[in-house]
C-alpha cells in the first residue's frame, strides 16, 4: 500500500476500496482462524479504551465468552446485565466480526436515543481502525450515523423508533439498554419493525440491557423462561466480574441506595414503589395468550351457556391519543377473571357502540356499563336509546350520597356511571384487593403493561406514562362488584326471575288491550284477565272480528 493513494479520506488507520494486498500464507491460515472463531479474533485484535489503562486490547471474561458464542449459534438472544459490565463492548466487538467475516451483512444499532447507538458505532469505529490493514475491508461510507464496507456490509445507528429500519432489511439487530426505551416506544418498535426483522430464517435479534421496572424487556425475560418466545438468555451476576465482592457491594450501597443495588446491580425486576398493585404481586402475575385476536380485539375464552359476563367502557374522542376500550369479565363465580378486551385510538365515538353490542351479544347478553365522564355519555345514549340495547346499567345518586347501580327506574337513574372521585377511589381500592387477594385474574398482557405504571399520583393514581384505559376498566368493574345489585344480577335465582320479568314486559307491549272472557268488549287494565289469542297466520279482518 502506498502511504496516500491506498488510505481512505486521509485516515492512515482506514484503506479505501479497491486495495490490493499481498497475502503471506500465515496472513491466510490467520485470516480464516479468525472468520471461524469470533471469540479468538476478538481477544487476538480487538482493542478497548479501559478507564484506567488506556487503549488496550479486549480479553474477554467468562460470560462475555458465553455472549459471543450465543450471538455466533442462535438468532435471538436476550442478557439481562448489571451496569458496567461490558456487555455493549461485547456486543459491538460480535458486530464488528460480523460485518468483517460475511458479505453484504446489514447490522442496525438501536438505542433509547441516536446518540447513544451513534458512541456504540464509535466504538466498533475505534476498534476497526485499529486492525492491522489486512483484517480491513475498504471503506465506502464512514461517518458518525453509518459504515459501508467493500464487502457489502453496513452498520447504521439510530433510535428504537417505530420508523428507524422500517423498510429496511437487516441481518442482525441490536437493542441496547431496551429496558430504558419508554414503553411507548418499546411496544411501537415490536408491534410495527419487529415482525419485519423477525420474519426471515437467518436474522438475528440481539437484546441486552440492565433491569428497570416490569415493562416489556421483563416480558420478554419472562417468556424465556416459560418457553413462549425463542429468546436465549444470558444471566449476569455482578460477582461474575473480576473485583466486585461484598466489600465492594457494601460500599455500592453506602453510595447509591439498598434498592438501586437491587434493580441495577443484583438485577431484580422491581416495579415502582408507588404502583396500586404492589410489585411483590405483579411480578406473580402472568397472562394468557389470546385464542382470538386482531389489531384492536383480544379473546380468551368464548362465552358458555349459563354463564354471566360483564362490560365495562372508558371511551376516547378517536384521534390517536387516549383508547377507546372496553373489558369482559366473567363474573359468574370467584375467581372473576377477564375473558376479552378491546382498544382502539382511532374509532369514532359515534361507531364505537356497534363494536360493543356485538361483543356484549356474542357473550350472553352481557350486562354494560359506561363511563359517561366526556364523549362516553354519547356512546351510552346510542346504546341504550338507538340500538335500544337491553341490558345497559345505570346509577343514580350523586358523588355526596353516594353513586349506585339501579335497575333503571326512576328519573334519577340513567344509563352508564359518572367516574366522580369517590367513585375512582373505591374502584382502586377494591381492584387492589382484588387482584392481590387472587379474586379476579387478568388474562390479558396490555392490561397487565397498564398495571405496571398505574401509579399514585397526587390524591389518585393514573398512568406514570402512557394510556391507562384498560386499567380503569378494571377499577370500574372492581367498583361494581361491591353494589347490590351486581350481587342480584350475579345470583342465578335473580336473573331467571328477571328473565321473566323481561318476557312479561315483552308480551304487555306486543298485547296493549284484550277482550274479555263474556263478551263485553272493553280495556283490560290487568294483565292476568287478558285472553291470549293465537296470531299466527292470522289476517287483519279475523284480528278484528275476534
Amino acid at each position: 500500500m502506498t502511504q496516500k493513494s491506498d488510505i481512505y479520506l486521509g485516515n492512515k488507520n482506514l484503506k479505501r476500496n479497491d486495495v490490493t494486498i499481498e497475502w503471506t500464507k500465515e496472513m491466510v491460515q490467520e485470516y480464516v482462524k479468525c472468520a471461524k472463531d469470533p471469540t479468538y479474533f476478538i481477544e487476538s485484535y480487538v482493542k478497548i479504551v479501559h478507564v484506567d489503562r488506556g487503549f488496550i486490547p479486549l480479553k474477554l471474561y467468562n460470560f462475555q465468552k458465553e455472549i459471543v458464542k450465543k450471538a455466533s449459534e442462535d438468532r435471538f438472544l436476550i442478557c439481562k446485565m448489571p451496569r458496567q459490565v461490558g456487555k455493549t463492548t461485547t456486543i459491538a466487538a460480535f458486530i464488528l466480526h460480523s460485518v468483517l467475516f460475511n458479505e453484504n451483512y446489514s447490522v442496525a444499532l438501536l438505542a433509547h436515543k441516536a446518540e447513544q447507538a451513534r458512541e456504540i458505532l464509535g466504538r466498533i469505529q475505534m476498534a476497526y481502525e485499529a486492525l492491522p490493514k489486512w483484517l480491513q475491508q475498504g471503506i465506502i461510507k464512514w461517518n458518525e450515523g453509518s459504515v459501508e464496507l467493500e464487502n457489502g456490509s453496513k452498520i447504521i445507528a439510530s433510535s428504537t423508533a417505530s420508523s428507524a429500519i422500517r423498510g429496511t432489511s437487516q441481518n442482525l439487530v441490536y437493542l441496547d439498554e431496551f429496558a430504558f426505551v419508554p414503553n411507548h416506544i418499546q411496544e411501537e418498535f415490536f408491534a410495527s419493525v419487529y415482525p419485519t426483522i423477525s420474519s426471515g430464517t437467518t436474522t438475528k435479534v440481539l437484546i441486552t440491557s440492565t433491569p428497570k421496572g416490569l415493562n416489556l424487556f421483563y416480558k420478554l425475560w419472562k417468556d424465556s423462561e416459560d418457553g413462549r418466545n425463542a429468546y436465549k438468555r444470558v444471566d449476569v451476576h455482578w460477582s461474575q466480574v473480576p473485583g466486585r465482592d461484598e466489600k465492594w457491594k457494601e460500599e455500592t450501597i453506602r453510595n447509591t441506595s439498598e434498592e438501586q443495588f437491587r434493580e441495577e446491580f443484583e438485577c431484580e425486576f422491581l416495579g415502582s414503589t408507588s404502583t396500586l398493585i404492589s410489585g411483590t404481586k405483579l411480578r406473580m402475575l402472568t397472562y394468557s395468550n389470546p385464542i382470538k385476536s386482531d389489531k384492536n380485539l383480544k379473546v380468551y375464552q368464548e362465552p358458555e351457556a349459563g354463564r354471566v359476563y360483564f362490560i365495562t367502557v372508558d371511551t376516547a374522542r378517536g384521534k390517536e391519543g387516549d383508547y377507546s376500550a372496553f373489558k369482559v369479565f366473567d363474573a359468574s363465580e370467584l375467581p372473576y377473571k377477564d375473558v376479552a378486551s378491546y382498544k382502539d385510538n382511532l374509532i369514532d365515538p359515534v361507531l364505537f357502540p356497534n363494536i360493543i353490542i356485538q361483543l356484549a351479544k356474542h357473550y350472553n347478553s352481557a350486562f354494560v356499563l359506561v363511563e359517561i365522564n366526556d364523549v362516553g355519555q354519547q356512546v351510552a345514549d346510542i346504546l341504550y336509546q338507538d340500538l335500544e340495547y337491553e341490558n345497559m346499567l345505570f346509577t343514580s345518586g350523586t358523588n355526596i350520597s353516594g353513586i349506585k347501580i339501579t335497575a333503571g327506574f326512576g328519573t334519577s337513574s340513567h344509563p352508564g356511571v359518572r367516574t366522580t372521585t369517590s367513585v375512582k377511589k373505591l374502584g382502586c381500592s377494591n381492584f387492589k384487593s382484588l387482584i392481590e387477594n387472587d379474586k379476579l385474574l387478568i388474562h390479558d398482557y396490555d392490561t397487565l403493561q397498564e398495571m405496571f405504571r398505574f401509579i399514585h399520583k397526587g390524591n389518585s393514581f393514573e398512568a406514570e406514562e402512557g394510556n391507562d384505559d384498560l386499567v380503569m376498566c378494571c377499577v370500574l368493574f372492581s367498583w361494581m362488584t361491591d353494589q347490590p345489585y351486581f350481587k342480584e344480577l350475579t345470583s342465578l335465582d335473580f336473573r331467571h326471575r328477571l328473565a321473566l320479568e323481561n318476557e312479561r314486559r315483552l308480551e304487555e307491549n306486543l298485547l296493549p288491550f284484550g277482550i274479555k272472557e263474556d263478551g263485553r268488549a272493553e280495556l283490560i287494565e290487568s294483565y292476568d284477565d287478558v285472553k291470549i289469542v293465537n296470531l299466527e297466520n292470522m289476517t287483519f279482518e279475523d284480528w278484528m272480528r275476534n
